[in-house]
């Protein structure tokens, strides 16, 4: 057992009962206790629908709608007061920062280095981003994290995560402003990995990326440095993930896989700089942020070079090596707290982030969709992809309090297999290790992004593209899936689209 393991132990019973504190909680009381365990046990009959199971986001959950808006939808359960709140939030979030200086001084300060101007460019229609197609696409809405993976006898990789680029720091900016040169380019070639047999069908090929950096114009990188492509996350039901007990994550995880059916979850155990205390990791595709307003500071800083209170480098992810960066014009300014993004304006748009809604389930009593859950939950991807919490009950958040939700996702991390490994740790969770992701609204992706990719890094071009890519702790239920003749794999499919 590694170290940084045999620290998180520790821990976890604290991290269960006190480690929230962004939340004011509302105990529940034995008979609560009871009946939340009694609604989230899994199903055992799939000839109808579960109660509620048609409300993914519940009491918030707003109408299916059929164009590229299906995201943008503010929580149905929001007040007057909060839906004109919502509204600010999402100009702020469209916003499109330019330099410093400007006369508008509340969106100015944009870079010196960015990836794009506003949150909406990466994060299309609030959906999911995509992977560059072939030359000519820019991949606005992917980035490319960097990192060199250390030793770490200490276990205290969980506060440090992999150690910056020398030149190039924790992510490549692409963009820059006049006199700062970009960092450089993100390239792709597209290969055929394997073709993996269905029963029934024959085989279906999988294309693997082979990411390289181009015209990078501050040396090479160092030569332990790991690149990881991303792709900008959907943003409905962030709000109720964060809701949700950490004691109740933090029961399913099993990092010795005591119970023998090979699912090893474990929690990302990370340090908050904004409550200076362990929390733990929900948001990201290795959990390594425990809370909504540090993942927007986070990405103004490193997506745009924007300071806010909980980031306030005015220069975001330039190093020390990139002099004309760190000594550009910034746009820190008394009027907005002295920062560039004010702290108003972070509350803003983590409230925004925090109630989009997730959009209404398609058909969940039709027979194939049934059938499809079923046969979900016997190849064992609920075993990851749990289907349902109950948040907390919250004081000053509603909109938020005691919902019974249908993420799918356990929000641990999970080995995933060689296959998908980047080699790039963080926090706790290692470089083939990736947070289960939610799959509410996974019908809707491509309405919403035609172009939009799954996987961390957009390689799966469908559904059935990123199943067969599981491996490792999902190597299981890929094999189960492959092995189902072609009736109820196609169920299957129609169960997800249905999200």
């Amino acid at each position: 057992m590694r170290i940084a393991v045999l620290l998180a132990l520790v821990p976890l019973a604290a991290l269960a009962q006190e480690a929230e504190p962004h939340l004011d909680v509302v105990p529940r009381t034995p008979a609560e206790a009871a009946r939340v365990a009694a609604v989230t046990a899994p199903a055992a009959a799939f000839d109808a629908p579960e109660r509620f199971e048609a409300n993914g986001g519940g009491a918030g959950t707003v109408r299916r709608r059929g164009d590229a808006q299906a995201f943008s939808l503010p929580q149905a359960n929001l007040s007057f007061e909060q839906e004109a709140e919502f509204a600010v939030g999402n100009g702020l979030f469209e916003r499109l920062w330019v330099a410093a200086p400007a006369s508008t001084i509340a969106s100015d300060g944009l870079g010196p280095m960015f990836n794009m101007r506003s949150c909406q460019d990466c994060h299309l229609k609030d959906g999911r981003g995509h992977a560059p197609a072939g030359p000519g696409d820019d991949a606005g809405s992917l980035v490319v994290r960097l990192g060199v993976p250390e030793p770490d006898p200490s276990g205290l990789s969980r506060y440090l995560g992999a150690g910056a680029d020398p030149a190039y720091g924790h992510q490549l900016s692409d963009r820059s402003l006049p006199g700062v040169p970009a960092e450089g380019r993100v390239a792709v070639e597209w290969e055929t990995a394997q073709s993996v047999p269905l029963a029934g069908t024959g085989p279906v090929p999988l294309r693997r990326p082979r990411w390289s950096l181009e015209g990078l114009a501050y040396g090479s990188l160092g030569p332990a440095t790991a690149i990881s492509p991303r792709v900008a996350p959907a943003m409905i039901g962030l709000g109720l993930v964060e809701a949700i007990p950490a004691a109740d994550i933090l029961a399913g995880a099993d990092p010795q896989d005591a119970d023998g059916d090979g699912i090893s979850g474990r929690p990302n155990v990370v340090w908050s700089p904004e409550y200076a205390t362990e929390m733990l990791g929900r948001f990201g595709v290795r959990a390594t942020t425990p809370t909504l307003r540090q993942q927007a500071a986070d990405a103004f800083n490193a997506d745009m070079g924007l300071a806010s209170p909980l980031r306030p480098d005015p220069w975001g992810d330039c190093t020390e090596a990139q002099s004309a960066c760190r000594a550009a014009f910034h746009g820190m300014d008394a009027a907005q707290g002295g920062f560039e993004v004010s702290g108003e304006a972070l509350d803003r748009v983590t409230f925004y982030s925090s109630t989009l809604g997730v959009p209404r389930r398609a058909a969940p009593g039709g027979a194939e969709v049934l059938a499809g859950k079923a046969a979900f939950m016997e190849a064992g991807c609920a075993s990851c992809h749990r289907p349902k919490f109950v948040t907390h009950r919250l004081r000053g958040r509603p909109e938020h309090s005691f919902q019974l939700i249908w993420p799918y996702s356990d929000f641990l991390l999970h080995d995933m297999g060689e296959g998908l490994a980047d080699g790039l740790p963080a926090g706790d969770a290692q470089g083939a290790e990736w947070r289960t992701a939610p799959l509410w609204g996974l019908g809707l992706v491509r309405q919403v992004s035609p172009e939009a990719g799954f996987l961390h890094d957009g390689r799966a071009r469908t559904p059935e593209e990123a199943i067969l890519w599981h491996g490792g702790e999902g190597a299981a239920a890929r094999d189960a899936y492959a092995a189902m003749p072609p009736g109820r794999r196609a169920a299957l499919l129609a169960f997800l689209e249905s999200l």
